[in-house]
């Protein structure tokens, strides 16, 4: 995977959440290789068709744009209060002295599964039952096997009835969805993505759905097969199996505080990601 600052430099938030998914990509590659293709979700090459008109065209992406802005737009003041101490959380670690990697020795900022720890630490002391999730699956003959870890934390539902509710936290969404031979209209629909997701489950899902339609259709567009890391259902491996909740934080009660801490104005538009990333 090959990133590129608008700048020409490389901000320290670029590293955080890249090697594994690096990792992951030469698997997957090397999966793709061994089968010999890429399923029934790929485009046929060999298989001309007729060509859909630009209005058509022009109407799929549309409608998609519609149906991810509606989406996004359901927002709780729940997600949205945990979304900005995320924020604050993200901020405070990129911010702390070295932390070393307890996997492999590196600094908790170069490591996906550390810094996304350290995140879920910093929320456990605002008040928040977060732990790291690290999701696994086994490899089908549709998708191979691979591995994802995220946020997530739990919470008392404000109706005593509904129980205990779950919130997703991924800061790297739209990374997820990124492809550097991806389309003008799928890019303008990537870049309509949050960088860090807050979100039940739920939610995510239709996001979800959303990308992978609109990333089929692109790939079919430029003639390309779908790669079984893009398809529908490794995607939802990632957020919507039986993750392992990990860390001090897995089986802590659900509390949350209603105080909010005391953020610098600089906290409420630091972002994640402070530069576009290409992903090759």
């Amino acid at each position: 995977m090959g990133m590129e600052a608008e700048d020409g430099r490389m901000s320290l938030s670029d590293t955080v959440f890249s090697f594994l998914e690096e990792g992951e990509r030469g698997a997957e590659a090397s999966y793709g290789s061994s089968c010999g293709g890429y399923g029934d979700d790929g485009f046929d090459s060999g298989d001309e068709g007729t060509s859909e008109s630009s209005a058509k065209n022009e109407a799929f992406w549309e409608s998609q744009k519609q149906l991810l802005q509606e989406a996004m737009s359901r927002t709780s003041s729940t997600e949205a209060k945990l979304l900005q101490r995320t924020k604050y959380a993200v901020n405070k670690m990129l911010q702390a002295d070295p932390v070393d990697c307890t996997c492999s020795n590196r600094m908790a900022k170069e490591c996906r599964n550390c810094a996304l720890a350290c995140i879920a630490q910093q929320l456990r002391e605002l008040g928040y039952d977060s732990a790291l999730c690290k999701s696994k699956w086994r490899r089908s003959a549709d998708i191979p096997s691979g591995q994802h870890s995220y946020i997530d934390v739990v919470m008392e539902a404000r109706n005593s009835k509904k129980g205990t509710i779950r919130l997703v936290i991924e800061p790297n969404l739209r990374a997820e969805f990124e492809m550097a031979r991806g389309s003008r209209e799928y890019n303008s629909l990537v870049s309509c993505l949050p960088k860090i997701f807050v979100g039940k489950s739920e939610k995510l899902r239709g996001v979800v759905k959303i990308m992978c339609a609109a990333a089929k259709k692109c790939m079919k567009e430029n003639k390309m097969h779908m790669a079984p890391w893009r398809k529908h259902k490794y995607m939802q491996s990632k957020w919507f199996g039986t993750p392992e909740r990990t860390g001090p934080g897995a089986s802590s009660p659900a509390v949350v505080s209603d105080r909010q801490p005391k953020l610098r104005a600089s906290m409420l538009t630091f972002d994640l990601h402070c530069t576009e990333v290409e992903v090759s």
